[in-house]
This record gives C-alpha cells, structure tokens and sequence, in this order.
C-alpha cells in the first residue's frame, strides 16, 4: 500500500474514533523468504498483508485493538472497540497526551525499488549462487534468502502524522562438512548489495578450514568474536537501555547513569540513519527519534523515551516508542557499537594463545541485571596460536557477564550489519579477554 492511501485510510479511521484520543498506526507488508536444505529449496512462502491498529484513550485509560479489514464497518467497528476496551482499563494518573510528532526524513538509502519487487525467482538465483559454492567443495548447505518492503503510516489526534516505506534483503547459510560446519551472513536495503554467491564461498571456507576439529580445555581464554556472535551478546544488552528496564530496577546501570560501566574502547548508539541499517525516522507514536549516544568510551549516557516514560521520568522524549501495547517499553532498534583504530587481522596477529568464535547460539538469561549469559559456539570455532589460526575446535559452552566483557575489549575497525529474527545492528569484531567457558562438547 502507498503512503497516501496508508494515510487516507488512517485519517478515515480517526473520523470514526470517539476517544478523547486516537492513534491510527497503519502498516503495510510484502515480505518472502525462500529457504533451502540438501541444495534444493524446500519452501518458498511470501505474505502481502495490511493492518490497522487503533489505540484509544479516555480518562487515562487505554485499549487498542487491530484489524486487517478495510471495508468502513470493519473500521468503524475497530474503532469502537478500541474505545470499549479502554473504557475498561485502569486508570493510569500518568498517561501522557499523545505526542504532536514533527519533521522526521527518511535516510538515504532505506527503501530500494528492486527490492520490492523482488520475485521468487530472483531469491531462487541468490540460493543456486549457494549451491554451486556447497556443491563445488563437496558439502551440503541450508539457509534462506528473504526480501521485504514494509511501509508504516501513524496518525493521531493530537496532529501527528508520518510515513515511511522502507526494504531490507538478507542471505543466511550454514554448510555442513563431514566433520564440521562453516556459516555466513549477508544484510541490506538493497538486494543488489548482497552477493550470495561470496557469502556461500564464505560459509565454505569456515567449514573446510575448522575440519578435524580438536578439543581444548574450558576456562577463562582470550577470544575474538566475528560480527555475528557479538550481534547475537549484544541482543541481550539492547534491551537494558529503555526507560522501563532503568527505572524498574532491571538494567545493569539502573543506579545511575554518567557511570563508566565498560572500556572505554566501547562507545554505543541508536542511530535510525546509520549508512549500513537506515531505518525509520520516527517511532510508533509518530515522534521523530533522536540520534542518541548510549555510551561513550565505557561511560552510559542515556537510555531511550516514549511519550508515557518521558512524562514519568521528566526525562525528553526520544521517540523510541514500540506499538501499543507492548512488555517492553521503548526500545532502541537501531543500535550501532562503534569501530575501533585496528584491523581485524591485526588483532589476530596480536593474540598469543585464543579462540575465533564464528557465532553463537542457543543463548539464555542467567542474570538479567547482571547481563549473565549462557549459551554456546557454533559453525566455525577455531584456535588461534602465536597470532594465527591453528584449526578448528570442538565448541564450548560459556557463562559470562555481557558488562564485564565489555570492561575487557577492543573493537576492529569495521563494521558490518548483523541480525537473527528479533534482531538487526552494525558492529564491528570485538576482541575480549578472560571470556569464561564452562565445558566443551563432542562435536
């Protein structure tokens, strides 16, 4: 759906709304993925739809209700619903008006027409790219390619109006060798920016050159994490910078801010516009969103707003709302951990005796105000001896504290985006000492 029909549609609903306020959040998505095993694609699913939801407020309380029916009873109804659902809410003496919103521009580079349109048959051509790769060392790969192109549309009463259609592509592949596995990633706007022949090639030498693998002892080791397994760590500490998770008492640096709490080589950031992840200027309440320093050089600067949390902690309002209503408060989707001054291979040249984790997986909460993780290594774990790599290494469990890792870092000095389903942002290799690891594994 275009962005005038989006807002002609959310302005009619906002007609029908009797709530002393009404938010109108419009989204509109076509999104397909093609995923693959054995070097055959064995699902091809796409999913065009449009959604209408409507968030009503009276006497400071709140309902919200949602459809995907256009026709002006289905709106009509939504919007009484939303109002009766609020009528029934409790009362909240904080609620804040819903905010004016104002001048929010779309990064250059968000939404990329090709990709929109992208067809089955192009996802089918980045997958076969894969396969020759997979089929040429002699391995068997699974993985996926997805598009998407998502437009979203909020109006509300108090004069708030923005719109934003933005793309996204990505190739995701695992390969399997008789004795090891070797995985890559690829993230863009542009499917033109993804090469997934390259990123097949990739996943192929992880798991050529980890083959044989041997096992080491677990224990407290120097280790140099690749892009994906520091976007996986850093996907558990994102959500300590909302307001909620601070002022509930469950973010690491909830007894204040203006504290050095990592190294100062860390230096973090919501940033919609970054070149590598834009994104969309403004939140799901209209408000456009700051550009914000997290942390600088080790020292926690901000967390992020909504309206709600801006009026309760008289903090400014960021404009980092999610969609009503959600567990978590405002959020940063944007999140970007700073490079460093040296190249990656230059901290593998200056590591005596450490491990090169490709990627992790299966990571769960120990601690969560502590940022106590666990989980393990995957697809490509390697030892490294006297500043090069010595071979693959059976994987390993670990226990370790995000915060206290990141007291004990060094970022590389580029930058790459990263993601999982819940996740997407920019970070460089990190190199950290004294990782803990726990046990290893037979495989």
């Amino acid at each position: 759906m275009h962005k005038a029909e989006r807002e002609e549609l959310a302005r009619r609903v906002l007609g029908y709304s009797n709530a002393e306020q009404t938010e109108v959040l419009v989204g509109s998505g076509d999104s397909a993925l093609t995923r693959f095993t054995h070097e055959t694609s064995n699902q091809n699913v796409a999913s065009d739809d449009t959604g209408v939801s409507v968030r009503a407020i009276v006497d400071g309380r709140t309902g919200v209700a949602q459809t995907n029916r256009r026709d002006d009873a289905s709106l009509r109804d939504v919007a009484a619903r939303a109002l009766e659902m609020a009528k029934l809410a409790p009362a909240d003496p904080l609620a804040p008006l819903l905010p004016a919103g104002g001048p929010a521009s779309a990064p250059p580079g968000s939404y990329d027409e090709a990709t929109a349109v992208a067809s089955a048959d192009r996802r089918a051509q980045m997958c076969e790219a894969i396969f020759r790769a997979a089929e040429h060392a002699g391995y068997w790969s699974a993985g996926y390619a997805a598009t998407s192109a998502n437009g979203i549309t909020i109006a509300n009463t108090s004069g708030a109006l923005a719109s934003f259609d933005g793309t996204s592509a990505s190739v995701n592949v695992k390969m399997n060798a008789p004795d090891s596995t070797g995985f890559a990633e690829a993230h863009a706007t542009a499917l033109g920016e993804i090469d997934a022949g390259a990123t097949g090639a990739a996943a192929v030498e992880k798991a050529r050159s980890s083959a044989a693998p041997r096992s080491v002892d677990p224990g407290e080791w120097t280790v140099l994490l690749e892009p994906a397994a520091v976007g996986e760590l850093l996907s558990y500490i994102v959500p300590h910078f909302s307001a909620q998770a601070f002022e509930e008492g469950s973010s690491f640096f909830s007894d204040g801010l203006d504290q050095t709490y990592f190294s100062e080589n860390v230096s973090l950031k919501d940033d919609y516009a970054h070149p590598l992840s834009p994104g969309m200027p403004f939140d799901y309440e209209g408000q456009p969103t700051m550009r914000l320093p997290l942390v600088e050089h080790g020292v926690v600067r901000n967390f992020v707003t909504d309206s709600y949390y801006a009026k309760r902690l008289d903090r400014p309002n960021t404009g980092h709302a999610l969609p009503a209503p959600n567990a978590f408060g405002p959020y940063p989707l944007h999140v970007v951990l700073e490079a460093g001054t040296k190249p990656f291979e230059q901290l593998v040249a200056e590591t005596k005796r450490g491990l090169l984790i490709t990627r992790f997986w299966y990571i769960r909460t120990v601690d969560q105000k502590k940022a106590i993780v666990t989980g393990m290594t995957r697809d490509g774990t390697f030892l490294i001896e006297d500043g090069k790599i010595a071979g693959g290494v059976r994987n390993l469990r670990f226990n370790q504290s995000i915060v206290e890792a990141l007291q004990r870092c060094e970022c590389s000095n580029r930058q790459t985006r990263t993601g999982g389903y819940a996740y997407s942002l920019v970070t460089p290799a990190v190199k950290i000492e004294r990782f803990s690891f726990t046990s290893t594994t037979e495989f």
